[in-house]
Order: C-alpha cells, then structure tokens, then sequence
C-alpha cells in the first residue's frame, strides 16, 4: 500500500493572487495579494521563503511571525492565519497596501487631504503608544515601508521583524544588515556615551519623526534633509522638531506627542478625527450622545474620504440600526453614505435596512423614509416595493399626523411607475378618493389632486375613464382655492387622456363655471386651460382625419412615456399651489374683517362648524384673504406663474409634530390639526370603510345633488335639512347664509354641492341609529316593568330567596 505526504500548501484554506508580488517592505518578506477559498474575500499574504545559508534571517522572520500573531491592537496590522513549513512561511492578514504605494496612487488623483495625513499618524503614534507603554516593546522598524493602509484608509503598523523587549529581556535590538533601514536609526545609536542618557522610546520616535518627513515630503535621502521640514505643516512643526533633536532626552513619550498634537488648534485637533475616536468609543456612549452624534454626522460626511464613509462609517450606522436603536436619525447619514456604493453594495446592504424600517411604528422615521425616498427608489424592485413597502405605506393615508398624510401622498409620485394593476388601480384610488372627499386639510385635498394629475399616465384605460374626469371636477368644487386650482390643472396635465365627446360634454362645462370664480388664480387657469381644449376641438373640426391621433392615448394601455406633457403641467400645480399652500398655513392668523363672511365646511351633520378662535390652528375651511393687502396678492399671482418650480411645499414641519405624537398606529377623531371636536357626532366606521358609497370619484361629478322635483307631488318636511345651509346651494356653507337663488334646470350647467350625498348619508345613519337606541330603551323598560310585577314589591327586612 502506497502513502501519498499531503501538501500543507495546497490544503491551506487562502490562496495567492497569479499577481506579481506588491513592492513590499525591506527584507526578506514578499507581499502578495490573496483570497480565501471558502468565501472568496480579499486577503494580503506576507511569504518567506526559507534559503539555505540565511538562518540568523529566518530566525528573524519567525520571530516576525510570533510577534504579529501575539499582538492584537486596532492599529497594528490584524492577524487572519499562517502556515509555518521547512521550506515557507505565510502570514495572512487583512487586505492592505503599502503606505508608499498607496500614498503615490493618491497623489495621481489629486493627493491627501490634510486631515486625513493627521488621522494616519495619529493611528500610527497610538500603535507606538501601546508597545512602548503597554507592552514594554520596542518596535525599532518605524518607516514608511512598516506602514500598511487598509480599505477603509486606516493607517496599521507592520514590520515586527526588528522589535525587541524594552527591558533587555532576550538580548538587545536584532542586526538588521539592510541599509535602507538603517538610515533611520538615530545619531545616539553611533555614539556609545549617549546610549545611557535616553529613554526607551528615545529611537522609536526619532524614526517617527523620520516617517512624519517622508509622509509629507517624499523619501529621505539622508538623515541631514529632516533640519529642513519642507511641506510638514505649521501645526505640526513645533512637535516634529522636538522628535528629531539631537538630545534623545527631550524626545516626548508616544502618549506625551498624542496629547499636544490634540491640544486646541493642533494638527490632530480636527472634525475628521473626533469623528473617528467616536466611532471607535461608540459602544460605550450613551444614547444622548450617539443620538447627537449621528445629528452631526450628515453635515460632516462631505468632507471625508469616499472609503471611509464605506468601510468605516457604513458598518457603524447598519450596526446602529440594527442592535442600537438609533431610530431615524441614522437616516440621513444612511442615504448619503449609500450614494458610494454600487447597485449591488446597495442592494446588499442599505434596501434590507430600508424594508425594515418601513414596517416600524416609529412617526420619525416612516416620516424622513417618505421625504428621503427618491434616494433609494431606483434600487427598489416591484416585487418588493408591493409586497413589503407599499402595504406599510398605506397606512400614512389613514393617520391622524397631517404631515405625515401630506408626506403619503407626495410618496406615490414615486411608488406609482412601480405598483401593480391592483395596488395603483384600486388600493390608491380607494385613499385618494377619500383624501379628496373627507380629509380636513386643504392642502391634501389639494396635493391629492396634483399627484393624480402625475400619475394619469400610469392609470389603467378603464381607471382613467372611471376616475380623471370625476376627481378633477370634484376639485373644482372645492372650498380651498387652491384645490380647485389644481382641479383645473389636473385636466390640462392629462389633456391626452380624453375623448373629444368628454372634452366638450363633460370637462368643457366644467371649466366654464370656474371663469367666475371669486379667486383669481382660478379665473386664470380656468382660461388658459379652456383655451388648450378648445384649441384641440378645433383643430379636430377643421380636420376630422386627426381624430385617430388625437385620441391614440385614450384607450392605450398605462403608458410612463405619456407622461411628459403631464409632468410639465402638473409642475404648474405644485409651484402655484404648494408654495401658495405652504405660506398660507406657516403664516400666523390675523382675525378676517368684521364685514367679511367667514368660510365653513359642513359638519357631519350637514351643519356648518363654526369658526375657531383666532390662536386655534387653522383648518382647511377657514383660509383667510388678504384682498387689502397687495403685494402679498402680487406675490402670490407671482408664485402661481412659475410653472416650472417642482417645490410642494411641506404642511408643516415634521420633527415639530412627531415630538407630540410618538405611535404610528395610535390614531383618533379630534386629534388632526385644526380639526373641531363634536363629541356628540363621531365619525361611523362605514365612512372610512365604504368608499364605493360615498368616496368613490364618480359621485363627484356624476351624481349631481340640485335634483329637479318630480312634477307631482312635494319633498317631506322630515327631509329637508333645517338646521343647515340649503344642498342645493354650494356657496350656502361657506356664507352662512340660505340660498335665495332658483333651482337649475335639469339640462343646464349647475353648481354641485361637492359633499352634499355625504352630508345626507351621514344624516341618515345619526337618524337611523337615533331610532335604533329608542327602541333598545323602550325594550328595556317593558322587560322590568314586566319583571317587578310577577314578583311584586319587597318588605324592608325581608329576606331574598332566588
């Protein structure tokens, strides 16, 4: 029987790079790229190979390879494996880079920043600190060839081949017989009289001061170039003189040379190495202060290297998250560090992270996913975003928290080219509906209308015919001016998307109505946009053959390519109605004019609410005109001109609400901004749930609520609203005042009362549920009246028996 000897090189787990070898340090080690076999991840590999005849360089190369795999300190080269055999040694460590080459690469591209020279030596001077102070070891090798950088940039101390005990523990320093490494021992080591005079760090940070040189001037040609520091910084001059004196007695301790370094106004006294001691306290701060932290970070990142925010920064914030509970304010810092990644780093790494924060319940954080979302929604794949994402989403329609409502609504820009049939057709349409209808706010209702307006073109054929007309007419109908505004815009950015039947029975008439309008924003987008439709009709009349053309997008299947046009004139709706939005609510409330009618949406009974106080906050019914004032008007005719400007405009500031309200899920009637109260009259469950019967878009237009009256026979008293403003009449609630006007003719162009069926809905159900409760109490009383006379009056003292 044969036995084969197992190579130990072929069954050692790493392996060398086909590479040549990288321009190592000085000596008989040869520095190799590498990987691991199992995992594929880049390693670097230091090999001897053992020569006849060179034992005393053997020697010193194993001890090399004791003292690396001994020593454990972030600043010295980290340790992964080895193989010792008769003819090789192989030390694996982590991927690095000579400082030398990596110093010449960075040179090419435009060179060092100044902090980032004061971070590496500082890491360098920390290594030098613990082998002298805490392990009574003297490195005796520090040069520009010992120094290695990895990929986060992070300076490590190598070249241990040299390093001996400081308190003459196994004889003195090792011959190092290399000329290029001796040129940086100190003077003193020629001069046997002065050897007793110096400390035991006295040669160490001579060729510290030796490294500092070549770091900022280039390789030393001989020792009499240090007198000159050349390019070595003002800050740092005064500390490096002291390192390369002639009096080995005055050259500082390693810890001694830190602590003036990072004195105020020093070299190493900068935002990039607080930032960087921070990071590697961070599992010991308090929570105060990683919140605080993480807050300044942001600004901060800018100006760091692109591999430190990588390697360094990245690792520390996913860690944050993850086990820390940082919360949202690692966000920020998340999202800018994400844009140095590539796809698949991003994909690895920063969506997981974003997944999961979705589903948190934190207000902070769904809020700044929302307003940071265009960050990472091109590395979102569909299957995700509707699957993982969008139902977590949804919830934002239903909150309490108006900006985090607002913020919902501005996220489906982006969502919309990447939902489904279902979720874009039906589930959106479902909370925009009732958004437009019922929500409190005016600016939703109006940003609602403008988001359908962008994304028109992604809507399903049967969807935009059932949907576009009817929600926009429903906007021009609106209380809030700039509602209806958008209304008008949102059929200008889907002008494509209609008939020419719909365009002159069904938009046309609309947009008439609105050329009397009280405000003038609305007067002026009502003409132009009358003008583009009419414009289209006759250009079609002149030439019936242009019908075909014209029409093509009607019934085409969702389409982003149409959305250009859409794009450009929802880009009016945005700046003439967000901006518009957001000065209207920053601004503080002055009381209206005593002769002035105070604007009112209906209650839930039909009933106007009555108007708040002058320090409640402002609700959407209650917007104030400042027709005396004219140069506020100017500004605002001004803001509604610029079409282009894509700024919505934020409700209100997110962090000033979400300090209140910490619980995504909590939610309740009475507690939206600006909302009045009724204790009285709570909203039924069935209005938030059956948007067929009362949100859904064709009521708004479809089913008009000025009904002429049957020719026979009159309405019931019991079905008037008495206590309200007149249906009929949509000016009603917003004057205070019952309708005097006639009733339209059925085949004439009147004004709906764009929340009347929901008025008497609401109606209906108080009523009926009125009923209901009499009848429960008439029930009861019968049963005890019934029940004390089979039993009969009881005595005092008497004693019950059942």
């Amino acid at each position: 029987m044969w036995f084969f000897a197992r190579d130990p090189v072929r069954d050692f787990p790493f392996e060398l790079s086909p590479e040549p070898p990288e321009s190592g340090p000085p000596g008989p080690w040869a520095l190799h790229r590498g990987r691991k076999k199992a995992t594929g991840s880049a390693v670097s590999i230091f090999v001897y190979d053992v020569k006849p005849g060179a034992e005393e360089q053997t020697q010193v190369a194993k001890a090399a390879f004791k003292r690396l795999k001994t020593l454990r300190h972030p600043n010295i080269l980290a340790y992964i494996d080895g193989l010792e055999t008769e003819k090789c040694l192989h030390i694996v460590t982590e991927a690095v880079t000579p400082l030398g080459t990596y110093l010449k690469a960075r040179a090419e591209a435009g060179g060092l920043k100044e902090q980032e020279l004061s971070w590496g030596l500082h890491q360098i001077v920390k290594a030098l600190s613990f082998l002298v102070n805490d392990c009574n070891l003297i490195h005796n090798n520090v040069c520009m060839a010992a120094v290695f950088v990895d990929r986060a940039g992070e300076w490590k101390l190598g070249g241990l081949d040299y390093m001996y005990s400081a308190q003459g523990n196994g004889g003195g320093p090792p011959s190092k017989g290399i000329p290029e490494l001796e040129q940086y021992d100190p003077p003193e080591l020629a001069d046997s009289s002065s050897r007793a005079l110096k400390e035991e760090w006295s040669a160490d940070m001579w060729r510290l001061g030796c490294l500092i040189w070549e770091v900022f001037n280039g390789s030393l040609p001989r020792a009499a170039a240090l007198r000159n520091p050349g390019k070595i910084p003002k800050s740092l001059v005064t500390h490096y003189c002291e390192l390369v004196g002639a009096n080995p007695k005055v050259r500082p301790n390693p810890a001694r040379f830190l602590q003036n370094c990072r004195a105020p106004g020093g070299f190493m006294s900068n935002r990039f190495v607080e930032t960087n001691l921070f990071l590697e306290e961070i599992q010991i701060k308090e929570p105060a202060e990683k919140q605080k932290f993480f807050q300044e970070l942001s600004k901060s990142l800018d100006s760091f290297p692109e591999d430190f925010c990588r390697h360094k920064v990245l690792p520390q914030l996913l860690t944050a998250f993850e086990f820390g509970n940082a919360g949202a304010v690692v966000l920020t810092p998340l999202f800018k560090v994400g844009k140095f990644l590539s796809a698949e780093e991003y994909q690895q790494k920063i969506i997981p992270v974003v997944v999961k924060m979705f589903s948190s319940t934190d207000r902070a954080m769904r809020i700044r996913l929302l307003q940071q979302m265009e960050q990472f929604i091109q590395y979102l794949d569909e299957p995700t975003v509707n699957t993982q994402i969008f139902p977590h989403v949804v919830h934002g329609f239903l909150d309490t928290n108006p900006a985090i409502r607002e913020q919902t609504v501005k996220s489906m820009l982006l969502l919309a080219p990447k939902l489904n049939e279902t979720n874009l057709n039906v589930e959106l349409m479902k909370h925009f509906a009732r958004l437009q209808a019922k929500d409190d706010q005016g600016p939703i209702r109006c940003n609602t209308t403008v988001c359908l307006g962008k994304i028109g073109s992604y809507l399903s054929a049967s969807t935009r015919h059932r949907v576009l007309t009817s929600a926009f007419s429903r906007a021009t109908k609106d209380p809030f001016a700039p509602s209806r505004v958008a209304g008008v815009l949102g059929f200008a950015a889907t002008h494509n998307l209609y008939s020419m039947d719909d365009c002159a029975h069904k938009i046309l008439p609309v947009l008439c109505g609105l050329t009397v309008d009280p405000e003038k924003s609305v007067r002026d987008q009502a003409f132009k946009t009358i003008r583009s439709f009419l414009s289209k009709l006759e250009s079609v009349s002149e030439d019936p053959t242009q019908l075909a053309e014209v029409e093509k997008d009607v019934h085409a299947a969702s389409s982003p390519g149409t959305g250009g046009a859409a794009a450009s004139w929802a880009g009016w709706a945005v700046t003439g109605v967000s901006s518009l939005t957001s000065k209207l609510i920053r601004a503080h409330p002055t009381p209206l004019p005593s002769d002035a009618p105070v604007p009112q949406r209906p209650g839930p009974e039909g009933n106007p609410t009555p108007a708040p106080a002058p320090d409640t906050p402002m609700t959407s019914g209650h917007w104030e005109t400042q027709e005396d004032d004219k140069e506020d008007t100017a500004e605002d005719s001004a803001t509604g001109d610029r079409w282009d400007d894509e700024d919505w405009g934020s409700l209100e500031e997110a962090e000033s609400v979400l300090a209140q309200q910490d619980d995504w899920s909590v939610k309740g009637p009475g507690s939206r901004a600006g909302q009045v109260s009724h204790p009285e009259h709570k909203p039924l469950e069935s209005d938030w749930n059956s948007w067929e019967a009362e949100g859904s878009w064709e009521q708004g237009w479809q089913e008009s609520s000025s009904v002429q009256p049957p020719p026979e026979g009159t309405r019931l008293a019991s079905e008037y609203n008495w206590g309200g403003a007149e249906p009929s009449d949509p000016f009603a609630a917003l004057s205070g005042r019952p309708s005097t006007q006639p009733r339209p003719d059925p085949d004439s162009w009147g004004e709906d009362n764009w929340e009347g069926l929901e008025a008497e809905s609401r109606q209906a159900k108080a009523e009926l549920a009125r009923k209901k409760r009499e009848e429960r109490r008439r029930e009861m009383e019968a049963k005890r009246a019934e029940k004390k006379a089979t039993k009969g009056p009881m005595k005092l003292g008497a004693r019950k028996l059942d």
